[in-house]
């Protein structure tokens, strides 16, 4: 059986963006973390790390993050980008803000650019990025995409066919799957994420992508009534459904 991990309270906390060590020893002094029930007033104590310290403690009051392992699920707003470093509105200013300041940080499981939204995983958990976006895993992903031009009719059979070679590039894609829901609107999956490749995809039909918005990730789907912005903490059956 593995030895349960322990840590300082104030190294666990500050590690997971709720302040400094000082931060969280005057905090603790002031009755602002308890564990089970009972104000915890040493932060140089060492805990269990357990998958039930949430559970156990609070901060302020309110109960403790997800100690590592974090997953969000976003629903991507248009305007904003996957990245830590650009400037404007970046995806990471809509969660609270401590989580971007968790360490390891958090980021996203592959990228949706400036102006395609929907669905977004971000996580802190390294291994469950690596699975999700390795090429082995062939995790689909669906999109819907809004064209300028009626489709011709001959798409679905060229990306099907792992024959389509993008422009500039050597190696064709794998097949795609495509369902037309109207002459101008489609439902694309895809299980690579080369640059760009929806939108250079129809492209290459002669067409051009207005809209285009993840609806799936593998078995996983955005939940009904989710507006851009809003996000949500997966647990462990969610998750998951991501490799269905």
């Amino acid at each position: 059986m593995a030895k349960t991990q322990t840590s300082r309270v104030d190294k666990l906390l500050s590690s997971m963006g709720y302040g400094s060590r000082k931060e969280m020893a005057r905090m603790a002094m002031a009755g602002g973390i308890t564990l089970d029930a009972a104000a915890l007033l040493d932060v140089s104590k060492r805990i269990p790390v357990t998958p039930d310290l949430p559970i156990r403690m609070t901060i302020d009051g309110e109960p403790l993050d997800p100690v590592a392992g974090l997953v969000i699920l976003l629903n991507k707003p248009l305007g904003m980008t996957c990245s830590h470093k650009e400037s404007g509105k970046l995806v990471y200013d809509i969660l609270p803000a401590r989580w971007r300041r968790r360490d390891p940080a958090i980021s996203t499981i592959g990228r949706l650019d400036k102006q395609t939204s929907g669905l977004l995983l971000l996580t802190d958990d390294g291994d469950l990025l690596h699975r999700i976006i390795s090429p082995k895993r062939h995790v689909r992903k669906t999109y819907r995409a809004k064209l300028a031009r009626p489709l011709n009719g001959s798409e679905a059979a060229l990306f099907a066919s792992g024959d389509l070679m993008l422009e500039g590039e050597d190696k064709p894609l794998a097949p795609a799957e495509l369902n037309v829901v109207s002459q101008t609107e489609a439902l694309l999956s895809v299980t690579e994420g080369r640059y760009h490749q929806v939108r250079r995809m129809f492209a290459a039909t002669g067409n051009h992508v207005e809209e285009l918005h993840r609806e799936r990730l593998g078995g996983l789907s955005l939940p009904d009534g989710m507006a851009p912005g809003q996000w949500k903490l997966l647990n462990e059956d969610e998750i998951a459904l991501i490799f269905q």
